[in-house]
């Protein structure tokens, strides 16, 4: 007999790492480019993109590693939340957008949304573990 515990400890550790890898990874794909990314900060009105962006691309590389670890939880969980609350709503505003970028953004921003929900499932688990 299956113990259905075990299964959704599996599944929960499954879809962390699967979360935390995507995260980081996308994180690093900014720093290959960074000048693009400090010109998109730049462009979206983020104040010292040439220190913001590689100092939120770093935080996010860190806490899609910390997801996908599981180390320091609430801190990785939290951190990414922050992040992409911040940047979804701030940065990929496709209902601002002129009609060339609205597709571009509207794609960037679901994803991000989709993003946020899988970290905030992480980030009640990551406060229930300590109970």
């Amino acid at each position: 007999m299956t113990d259905h515990s075990d299964d959704d400890r599996s599944l929960s550790a499954l879809g962390r790492v699967a979360l935390g890898l995507g995260l980081a990874a996308q994180a690093s794909e900014d720093f290959r480019d960074m000048e693009d990314t400090v010109e998109y900060a730049d462009s979206a009105g983020v104040p010292m993109p040439d220190l913001l962006a590689p100092l939120a691309s770093g935080t996010m590389v860190a806490a899609g590693l910390g997801i996908a670890l599981w180390r320091l939880p609430k801190l990785a969980t939290g951190a990414a939340a922050t992040f992409l609350t911040v940047v979804t709503a701030t940065m990929h505003d496709f209902w601002n957008a002129d009609e060339d970028d609205a597709s571009g953004e509207r794609l960037a921003f679901f994803g991000n949304l989709a993003m946020l929900g899988g970290v905030l499932v992480f980030l009640r688990e990551a406060y229930r573990s300590e109970d």
